[in-house]
């Protein structure tokens, strides 16, 4: 009798830790440049110790929902994730002219695009719950460039990147690169077409860095995104079975460079 009351007991704290864990976020003000900023923390308020952190780089929308949920989907697999600002003022829309302006102007400067980038890492960095040792980070479409432009930058800070049709800026000559870079692309994709993807891994082959590249038949520009087809662009398309791919390749990659 009293082995089953420990039982119930055991029993009852496993569903009160249930019930009571969270996933929590919280904004994150910060600026670069004169440019304010406001990012979102995702953590799981069950865990007490420190965990690896992943950034999360928004597509050329800006900081919308899409790039907030997969901030919090990477805080359910016990990572703290910062969805970070690249353009600032709440900047975020729907219309693909408005975007395509604001990305025009965040990646005319490179160092400037670089250097917001890192500004987000940066605030991911001093969370009292990442540990700082284990950092990563992850971009959507102008976002997978956001995030191979800072690793191009040279910054030892970041263990990998991962890119999700992300639009594949090529490494400049004598690019020092240290840290690990997966990129998963759509091989429909008609706003990345073949020869910025040769160059692409021409110039990372000259660079010696450790990279990998995954392409998926038939997937065309931004496949993880359930909500691709809503903005009437024909080449914006989900695709269940690469986003699946792409996402459990990113767990197996994490897993790896964490280790």
């Amino acid at each position: 009798m009293k082995r089953l009351g420990m039982v119930a007991i055991a029993g009852l704290s496993l569903l009160a830790t249930n019930v009571w864990a969270a996933i929590k976020s919280e904004p994150v003000n910060y600026e670069y440049e004169g440019t304010k900023l406001t990012g979102y923390l995702y953590y799981d308020d069950a865990v007490t110790e420190k965990r690896p952190g992943v950034m999360v780089v928004h597509e050329w929308w800006g900081l919308n929902d899409y790039a907030k949920k997969r901030a919090e989907m990477l805080a359910e697999l016990g990572y703290v994730a910062f969805a970070a600002d690249m353009y600032g003022d709440g900047h975020v829309t729907d219309k693909p002219d408005q975007a395509r302006e604001w990305m025009t102007a965040a990646t005319s400067d490179v160092d400037a695009w670089r250097g917001t980038a890192l500004a987000g890492l940066e605030q991911l960095k001093k969370s009292d719950k990442v540990d700082a040792s284990k950092l990563a980070a992850v971009g959507y479409c102008f976002g997978g460039g956001t995030i191979l432009q800072m690793a191009y930058s040279g910054t030892s800070d970041v263990k990998g990147v991962v890119s999700f049709h992300g639009s594949l800026p090529s490494a400049p000559d004598g690019t020092e690169i240290n840290t690990k870079i997966l990129a998963f692309h759509g091989n429909a994709d008609a706003m990345v077409p073949p020869d910025t993807v040769n160059k692409f891994k021409e110039q990372l082959e000259k660079t010696g860095a450790n990279w990998e590249f995954a392409s998926f038949g038939g997937a065309r520009h931004a496949f993880t995104n359930p909500d691709a087809g809503k903005y009437g662009i024909e080449n914006l398309q989900y695709n269940e079975t690469a986003d699946k791919r792409s996402w459990q390749g990113m767990q197996d990659f994490f897993k790896e460079i964490f280790q």
